[in-house]
């Protein structure tokens, strides 16, 4: 009995290291920095290795290569093993290790890992499988993930995507029906720039986006009066997503600034709850906690920094939740 819990101490505590950790921590602050050194590193090798002039450096480069995916992938499997611990809500440590392995985090780390590997199974197409490298930049997503910052931009993202999406329908019916108009206009006068609706819709969103490459073009009086029309829409297609994305922000911030402001003239009251290690709330996410209809999470102090309720935050030990509540209710 004392042997298996020695056993889930140690890897309670390499769950503790791996993860993004307090700052009084010193091999969880040291391992953090030494995966975004490796992760930099990694990209850097990978860009290096696109130079015809650094060819005669492709040793040094295929080595550090290779110490770097052996690092990943000794993380993935400390991660995978310790994913019981990432997910307290799911008892059976098999299936917290599939939700840890389907997770977008989880899969972000497989996916950095397998392109690597994927030219000695399959030898034949290995040049095409080299593209899959890109997906390791996804990794510096999982760095930022952990601030205020990318926490805001997520949240207004999410918040806002119905918006966006009816933004992007918007756009896609547009460009659409503009391709297919300028294709009947243009066709008879250059079928060879016009050779097909593809062709219109390659014209629409260089215009609608406002890049104008210039390649192909109306050269019919018709054809340009809609070119004319469609770049006049065009800019306020642009704009509306980038509006609501605006808006987005606005709406973030002055819900946190709304913390600054007397309790009398917001109609709010604030409440605190601290995270006690083992506690109920310990490795919750926001949108898991259960709150009363007039209760709204405003933000997480975590080591005197101020982030985001977001949905997808997890509450950690010593965090400090601040919750709103409307006192005129």
């Amino acid at each position: 009995m004392k042997k298996t819990r020695n056993k889930e101490d140690i890897r309670r505590r390499i769950f503790n290291i791996i993860e993004i950790g307090k700052r009084d921590d010193v091999p969880s602050a040291m391992f953090d920095r030494f995966i975004v050194a490796v992760i930099f590193i990694n990209l850097a090798v990978t860009l290096a290795q696109t130079f015809d002039s650094l060819k005669a450096y492709s040793v040094l480069f295929d080595s550090l290569e290779l110490i770097t995916i052996i690092i990943f992938v000794i993380e993935y499997i400390l991660r995978f093993m310790t994913a019981d611990f990432l997910y307290p809500e799911i008892m059976d440590k098999a299936k917290a290790r599939l939700r840890f392995v389907f997770s977008l985090y989880g899969l972000i780390d497989l996916f950095t890992i397998v392109p690597y590997f994927l030219p000695f199974i399959f030898p034949v197409g290995a040049v095409a499988f080299r593209m899959f490298r890109v997906i390791r930049i996804f990794r510096l997503f999982k760095i930022n993930a952990q601030y205020d910052a990318f926490n805001v931009i997520a949240s207004v993202l999410k918040e806002k995507k119905n918006q966006l999406i009816s933004s992007m329908c918007l756009i896609l019916i547009l460009m659409t029906a503009s391709s297919l108009c300028m294709y009947s206009l243009e066709h008879d006068a250059q079928p060879d720039q016009f050779r097909n609706a593809f062709s219109g819709i390659w014209w629409s969103v260089s215009t609608l986006l406002t890049v104008g490459y210039g390649d192909i073009y109306p050269v019919t009086p018709a054809g340009k009066m809609m070119a004319i029309i469609i770049s006049f829409l065009g800019v306020g297609m642009v704009a509306i997503p980038t509006g609501i994305i605006s808006a987005g922000f606005v709406e973030q911030y002055t819900e946190m600034k709304l913390m600054g402001e007397p309790l009398e003239e917001s109609g709010l009251k604030y409440i605190t709850s601290r995270i006690k290690k083992d506690g109920d709330l310990e490795g919750l996410m926001i949108r898991d906690v259960g709150f009363l209809p007039d209760m709204i999470p405003i933000m997480v102090i975590r080591e005197g920094e101020k982030l985001a309720a977001s949905e997808e935050l997890k509450l950690k030990e010593d965090d400090i939740l601040i919750i709103a509540v409307n006192s005129l209710n």
